[in-house]
């Protein structure tokens, strides 16, 4: 088939690979513009637009596709159908209808669970035993078009959001595949009204660890904002990351430690697996336990150096 393929982050890469390797021909790719990023803020290319490059496709960074000139580019490609996955920017009514076959949508959940920004780390956050994807039909609205295949898997007990992420991306790319060779037999199947849920965008003021919450809570804090923008708590005054964990036995004032990186919660514990200290690089917690000298009996999480 000939695709348009629009997806800018990570999640999407293995996507245009598979597309690409199954022999579809792809007439342009779509993502966000160089961003400026690093410490010196110089534009860098985000991982689709790397990849595009490395495939040697034409790339196309629209910073909107609200106006006329950039909509008759796109129908002008003449393609049979746009797969659409992380790309990051709105598509209006005639972009939808530009190509022959309209768009697909591979979208991180199992719909209508998790429309929406955020899907992975609100399928963890929420406690959910699995997810998955789905290949959607798009339409106008927000992750309500009718559904052509949906592939589920369980979520580990200490899977975190960036495991969880690349799970599903590959997961993305099998259905998409399996999706386009089945296309003339596959029936959309509208979304059900009932069971409707919002990943909304994750908000950094989230990220803060209340060890006063129950264990299960914590836990599923910790693992699903792994590793962005990453839980922390103050430990000596310091924040420190909390980027892996699992439920662990025991019990005490909300934030103590226990043993090791066990801590105590507002009902259980959790065990803190992965760490990252300010100023330094993620480390396993037993490694970074070796110098912090962490003593039973600390709280953490106190207001003491907050400032």
């Amino acid at each position: 088939m000939r695709l348009i393929f629009m997806g800018t982050p990570d999640f999407s890469v293995p996507v245009l690979d598979a597309l690409v390797a199954d022999g579809h021909e792809i007439a342009c790719v779509y993502c966000q513009p160089p961003r400026p990023a690093g410490r010196g803020k110089k534009e860098r290319k985000s991982p689709v637009h790397l990849a595009a490059e490395a495939h040697g496709l034409p790339v196309r960074n629209p910073k909107s596709l609200r106006n006329d000139e950039a909509q008759q580019e796109f129908a002008a490609l003449d393609a049979d159908l746009a797969v659409v996955v992380a790309y990051g920017l709105i598509l209006p009514q005639p972009v939808l209808d530009a190509p022959k076959q309209g768009c697909l949508n591979i979208h991180a959940s199992l719909l209508p669970r998790w429309r929406g920004a955020a899907p992975i780390q609100r399928a963890i956050m929420a406690g959910d035993a699995e997810t998955g994807v789905c290949i959607m039909q798009m339409e106008a609205g927000l992750d309500t078009g009718p559904v052509l295949l949906r592939r589920a898997i369980p979520i580990g007990a200490e899977e975190t959001a960036a495991e969880l992420h690349d799970r599903l991306s590959l997961l993305g790319a099998e259905a998409i595949l399996e999706a386009l060779h089945q296309l003339p037999d596959l029936t959309p199947e509208p979304q059900p009204e009932q069971g409707v849920t919002y990943a909304e965008k994750i908000d950094k003021a989230e990220a803060r660890i209340d060890w006063a919450d129950p264990a299960e809570t914590v836990d599923r804090k910790i693992r699903g904002l792994s590793p962005f923008p990453g839980s922390w708590t103050m430990i000596d005054g310091k924040r420190v990351k909390l980027l892996a964990s699992r439920m662990a036995d025991g019990s005490g004032t909300a934030g103590e430690v226990l043993t090791g990186l066990i801590i105590a919660c507002g009902r259980g514990a959790v065990e803190v697996t992965r760490v990252q200290p300010e100023g330094k690089p993620p480390m396993a917690a037993d490694d970074w336990l070796r110098g912090a000298r962490l003593t039973p009996g600390t709280v953490l999480g106190a207001e003491q150096g907050e400032g």
